[in-house]
């Protein structure tokens, strides 16, 4: 098993590096192009179905071996999802804690707790349409 969250969590470090390059995409092409308005909630859409297809591509190389694993897989890659945001956007990023709750606002278009659900979710949604989980 330990293997297995070996590999989930590299495979979670692809996803933060897809994260940030799906940040960048947003703010230096979407949103001169499109607003603001439209560029958050199309980020938010495309990073779930980025988050979805790695969970996919990933699993025969992460190989968890139930539905237990993939629960917990999930779980794992959500938690750190969090930690990072939160504690890097706080720490590092030198961002006030209320402006970092910001990305649960769905009014202004923020997408961030659907792509927590998808990643809470994908290891497992993958794993049952691949008859894995």
């Amino acid at each position: 098993m330990r293997r297995v969250l070996l590999k989930a969590v590299g495979v979670w470090l692809v996803i933060l590096v897809v994260a940030i390059l799906n940040a960048a995409l947003r703010e230096m092409v979407i949103a001169p192009l499109a607003g603001p308005g439209i560029a958050l909630p199309l980020s938010g859409v495309l990073l779930s179905v980025l988050v979805f297809a790695i969970a996919w591509l990933s699993l025969p190389f992460i190989a968890a071996p139930d539905k237990t694993a993939c629960v917990f897989i999930g779980l794992l890659w959500l938690g750190l999802t969090l930690a990072f945001e939160f504690l890097f956007g706080h720490f590092i990023a030198g961002k006030p804690w209320h402006e970092l709750i910001q990305v649960f606002n769905l009014r202004r278009g923020d997408l961030f707790s659907v792509v927590l659900l998808v990643t809470a979710l994908a290891p497992w949604a993958a794993g049952k349409l691949r008859g894995r989980c």
